[in-house]
């Protein structure tokens, strides 16, 4: 490590690695993966080269939008095990030298939660106002025309305090008010618990959801932009159910909280039409949190340069600016070599995707088989889980298809550890088990663990500025730079031929990708040269 890396803080240009427990590893058989079964499989993620683990949710939840609905902030549910399993699994992650983050959900918690039961017995509870409330229009109709975004109205009738309670997901998600400094200072102490625990950040859920207007007043109507509205939620322009001026202030008090703990990391998940706005509020100066990654890749429809560099463009190396991280897939999204190239592409398209998720500034997320090049498994409606996609059906693409479970070897169950796991398989995932690839010198795996050491090995790749980035046809050449250092990246992301000038792509050769040479990219090839 050069001295300029050994001043950053750990988490800058980290590599993270996602892991949705349900999927990951089954440790007892019962179907669904848990505690132990990541803690007994670590080693594979500690040799890819990643520096840090975000473990979903875990906590005890009714797991009707699975885990996303938390009805106990400081446990874990059975299904995934005990808190003694959860210090296990800490434990070992940092005997590998793997920091730990974990989700946390401040926007709503289950109806389910004590919080929220207490709150709706009746108006004038120690805990009334700790969600949000409010009277009927005189019609008997919601008090504002906020859709939910899981579909219908984000309003919900509650007999017991003849009001309506928000929810912007699902009904059983009410949301919080946390306007309220008690409902801060509480969901601040839940995380001093895990702070304590050991935990060494946070990926933080639908953070920009987390205050709305108190004024109640109705969503303007979304112009027409072309795209398919699926859900009412998509005909509105969401300016007063989310993203309250005053989020950045108690981002602030999470900022302060967090910085009595040593070397403490906070991303937030930013979605929607003013993502790129808020995710900069979120994370200005030395008193917010240290990142955002909003959905610039995660939907997008295809990888193009012009996609890289507008992504990039946003987040330029300058005082006060928060830095960015950026993923490619989660469990929210459509695993991207189902939406990137054809199955005849996906072998060379996967390798020229993970060089250049290699080289991008800012924080690096690969979410669990993402190295392994898993693709969307078709789930038929019958065996469908997520709500999202059973309510919008069938518009709506499934994501329990990229929630299935890690292939870890070539037998019947994958060697995720049940012959009956709570999503199948997939077929075409199956070969490509961990198994499979980890001798092969030529497997997509072993090509991660290249371009991470690679990453790791670069402080201009692992910090450095974009001092250029540029579309050349289908080709992006990007170039990085920090004091003693300029690398530059030539990525052709079409499957057709491109040839190379030698004079601007000359110089030390750091990694090729599909064939690629200094002066020619045959089809998804890239050249990563050092100046």
């Amino acid at each position: 490590m050069s001295e300029g890396q050994a001043l950053q803080p750990w988490w800058k240009g980290a590599a993270i690695y996602q892991i949705y427990p349900r999927s990951f590893m089954d440790s007892n058989g019962d179907g669904i993966g848990d505690l132990p079964g990541i803690t007994s499989r670590l080693d594979h993620v500690a040799k890819l080269g990643v520096d840090a683990i975000w473990v979903s949710p875990f906590f005890t939840s009714p797991m009707k939008d699975f885990g996303y609905d938390v009805a106990d902030y400081r446990d874990v549910d059975p299904i995934f095990g005990t808190l003694a399993d959860f210090d296990a699994m800490v434990e070992r992650a940092h005997a590998l030298d793997l920091k730990v983050l974990i989700d946390q959900v401040y926007s709503h918690s289950s109806d389910e939660h004590p919080w929220f039961v207490e709150s709706r017995s009746d108006r004038t509870n120690p805990k009334a106002d700790w969600f949000v409330w409010a009277d009927p229009k005189p019609d008997g109709s919601p008090p504002s025309n906020w859709q939910s975004v899981f579909g219908g109205p984000a309003w919900t009738w509650d007999a017991r305090r003849r009001q309506y309670y928000l929810h912007n997901f699902l009904n059983s998600q009410p949301q919080m008010n946390l306007h309220n400094p008690a409902v801060q200072d509480a969901v601040l102490d839940v995380m001093r618990f895990w702070l304590d625990r050991g935990v060494d950040g946070f990926r933080i859920d639908a953070l920009n959801f987390a205050m709305h207007d108190p004024a109640l007043r109705d969503n303007p109507p979304a112009p027409e932009n072309g795209k398919a509205r699926t859900r009412p939620f998509d005909f509105q322009l969401r300016v007063n159910n989310q993203s309250h001026p005053d989020i950045p202030g108690f981002i602030a008090r999470i900022r302060a909280l967090t910085d009595e703990y040593e070397s403490v990391f906070t991303v937030a998940e930013v979605g929607g039409d003013d993502a790129d706005a808020e995710m900069k509020a979120f994370t200005h100066g030395e008193t917010h949190l240290n990142s955002a990654y909003g959905f610039d890749f995660l939907y997008a429809d295809a990888l193009t340069p012009e996609l890289v560099c507008e992504a990039l463009s946003h987040w330029p190396d300058e005082p006060e600016l928060g830095w960015p991280s950026w993923a490619f897939e989660n469990h929210d999204a459509p695993r991207a070599l189902s939406r990137w190239c054809e199955p005849h592409q996906r072998e060379a398209f996967a390798r020229v995707k993970m060089l250049l998720l290699a080289c991008l500034r800012g924080n690096v997320i690969l979410y669990q088989g993402e190295e392994l090049g898993l693709t969307q498994v078709e789930i038929p409606f019958d065996q469908l889980h997520d709500p999202e996609a059973i309510a919008n059906w069938p518009l709506t693409l499934s994501r329990d298809g990229a929630r299935t479970p890690m292939p870890w070897e070539i037998c019947g169950c994958g060697g995720f550890g049940s012959e009956t796991p709570w999503l199948p398989l997939g077929e075409e995932n199956r070969p490509l088990a961990v198994e499979a690839q980890d001798g092969d010198e030529r497997s997509l795996l072993n090509h991660t663990r290249a371009m991470l050491a690679l990453r790791s090995a670069h402080p201009a790749l692992r910090h450095g500025e974009v001092s250029a980035c540029e579309v050349r046809g289908a080709t992006l050449m990007l170039e990085r730079r920090v004091e003693g250092e300029t690398v530059r990246a030539f990525v052709n992301l079409a499957d057709v031929e491109t040839p190379l000038d030698p004079s601007g792509s000359g110089g030390v050769i750091l990694a090729t990708v599909n064939g690629a040479t200094p002066d020619n990219l045959p089809p998804f090839a890239a050249i990563v040269v050092q100046l």
